[in-house]
């Protein structure tokens, strides 16, 4: 869990305590407050969720690819070798 995933979940707490307290007070600013504040804490909650998802997929297979060049760096070269000529005649179209 990261401070996006915490801080959204704190903005998403207080705007549910803006707009009960808009409610019952009567005062529909507040409650719109409150539910825009909800909106933007479960935006920033899957922001944060999505960069943990990132971190936990992505970061092993860098570590990997990065092993992998330093124990076989011939081989790690003539792999990129392929791709960027693979990369390059995709782009052109051939």
């Amino acid at each position: 869990m990261n401070t996006d995933t915490l801080s959204g979940a704190a903005t998403d707490t207080s705007g549910k305590i803006k707009e009960t307290l808009g409610g019952a007070l009567g005062d529909k600013s507040l409650q719109s407050e409150g539910v825009a504040d909800q909106l933007s804490g479960t935006v920033q909650k899957t922001v944060g969720q999505a960069k943990d998802v990132v971190e936990e997929n992505i970061r092993p297979l860098v570590d990997y690819v990065r092993q992998f060049s330093k124990e076989r760096p011939f081989a790690a070269a003539a792999v990129a070798g392929v791709l960027g000529i693979a990369l390059i005649n995709t782009l052109r179209g051939k």
